[in-house]
Parts: structure tokens; sequence; C-alpha cells
């Protein structure tokens, strides 16, 4: 083979194939990301609830003047009961926790059926003029 002859030669294009393995594999990859994400925000909520359980218990500790021996309640300053206004920091964490999980593991990304139904539903005349 003459140098010509090689310089005019085209490098290969990429099969249909290699295109969906690199499509397949970025999503692989925006997948384990959000995943990563998650379990990130999942430790910083449960620290968070850990250093707000702290404090609550150190601060009811204080102003009851020891152990709950009386039980919980709504008021405060009661000797040897507690405030247990903990539970609303608590429950809305782990709420918001939970739908961010939701999101994440459950909920997939679009699809390329999902377009192509909308696709079909708004050019088949579902849209009223």
């Amino acid at each position: 083979m003459s140098t010509q002859q090689t310089l005019d030669r085209k490098p290969p294009v990429a099969t249909a194939a290699a295109a969906a393995d690199t499509t397949v594999r970025e999503l692989a990859i925006k997948e384990i990301e959000r995943k990563r994400h998650f379990l990130t925000r999942a430790v910083i909520g449960g620290a968070l609830i850990v250093m707000l359980v702290v404090i609550w218990a150190v601060s009811e500790y204080h102003n009851a003047g020891g152990w709950p021996s009386d039980g919980f309640s709504q008021s405060s300053s009661i000797p040897h009961v507690w405030n247990i206004w903990i539970i609303y920091p608590v429950l809305s964490i782990s709420l918001i926790l939970g739908l961010d999980a939701w999101f994440t593991y459950f909920r997939k990304p679009i699809s390329e059926r999902e377009i192509q139904r909308e696709i079909d539903r708004i050019t088949d005349g579902g849209e009223p003029q």
C-alpha cells in the first residue's frame, strides 16, 4: 500500500452497537452516582439525627433535673418529665430521607418508550386546538 492510499482511508465509523454500549454505560454511571449521593445524604441525615438527640437529651436532663422517671410530656420544666419535641425533627428528617430513597432507588429515568408514547399522543391529536 502506498502512503497516499493509507492517508485516503477514513477511520472506521462507530457501529450502532458501540454507541448503544456507550449510552448504557453512561446511564449506569449516572445511576451509580445517584446512589452514592443518596448514601452521602443518608449518612448526613443520620448524623444530624444523632446530634439532635444528644442535644435534646442533655438539655432535657438539665431542665428536668434528671432522667425521665415520670415519663414524657409536651410541657417543659416539670421535674423528671422530659419534653418530647425531638420526635418532630426526627420524623421530618426520616420522611425526607425516605422520599429521597424512593426517588433514588425506585424512580427510573425516562425511557425511549415513554418519550415515543408521548410524541405519538401529541401528534395523533391528543392536544386540543
